[in-house]
């Protein structure tokens, strides 16, 4: 029986629109793929959830990987407030679990500083149970040790329950605990694989 469901919160419960953030600077184009690049698509990014690294430490490693692009990466990073945008069914899709007494959980990969300035697109998260942003842990999924500590810190019963995420190696990180898992593509299927293992 699943007890607990887990959610992912970029391009799950919030879409990650780093794209829409960069053109709103009016990047696009060869420049608009380097800039994706040297940051959001590069291992860096990862370090930059990780919140081992200052800001100032990651925004050099960004710089790094095209040095010509330096100041534009300063320029499209000075506020990243606009890169996360809450789902309209976030909150009510929530509500809807705990009315039915399962526990709600987030599990996700988030630096410190989009904690602190995509505050407003992360409203959600008073209305759930708890949960793990990686740069608090200084781990990222899908390291083992991040869903130890989810685990361990709510007393979780694996086989009770659900992640979902849309990235499979972090839900392939997630089944090794035992852990039942829905690869995330929308709402309405994902309400749908929920059904097959019972959760109404």
């Amino acid at each position: 029986m699943i007890r607990t469901i887990i959610f992912d919160i970029g391009n799950v419960l919030a879409d990650f629109t780093w794209e829409a953030h960069y053109r709103r600077f009016g990047y696009t184009g060869e420049r608009l793929e380097r800039l994706a690049k040297a940051t959001v698509k590069s291992d860096a990014w990862n370090e930059y959830d990780r919140g081992e690294l200052t800001g100032e430490e990651i925004i050099r490693k960004f710089i790094e990987n095209d040095p010509e692009m330096e100041a534009d990466i300063r320029r499209c990073l000075s506020d990243v407030a606009g890169m996360v945008v809450r789902n309209d069914y976030a909150i009510p899709w929530i509500q809807e679990l705990k009315q039915k007494g399962y526990q709600v959980l987030y599990l996700s990969n988030f630096s410190e500083r989009a904690g602190k300035e995509c505050a407003k697109a992360l409203d959600f998260l008073p209305y759930m149970d708890g949960g793990i942003l990686s740069y608090q842990e200084k781990v990222i999924k899908p390291m083992p040790e991040i869903y130890q500590i989810l685990i361990d810190r709510y007393r979780l019963v694996p086989e009770e329950c659900v992640f979902l995420d849309d990235t499979q190696k972090n839900l392939t990180g997630a089944e090794a605990f035992g852990i039942h898992t829905i690869l995330f593509r929308n709402q309405k299927q994902a309400r749908e694989e929920l059904e097959k293992l019972g959760v109404i």
